[in-house]
């Protein structure tokens, strides 16, 4: 079980690009913190979410 933007999920080993795509988000127009610490977008694919992770997934979203 891992925390994701609040809510626990079952997930664990999923890397976050697979997770993300899995659930809608566009990975270049998201920021990803995992255990308060942010995964950089390059390391998406190999990064795992793993059992007990606190995650925080980040929408950036234009407008004026």
């Amino acid at each position: 079980m891992a925390k994701i933007n609040g809510e626990i999920v079952k997930i664990d080993n999923v890397s976050i690009l697979d997770y993300l795509k899995e659930n809608g988000y566009n990975p270049l127009m998201v920021a990803v913190e995992i255990n308060e610490e942010i995964v950089p977008k390059t390391t998406f694919d190999s990064h795992l979410i793993k059992d007990e992770d606190t995650v925080e997934i980040v929408s950036f979203v234009g407008g004026g």
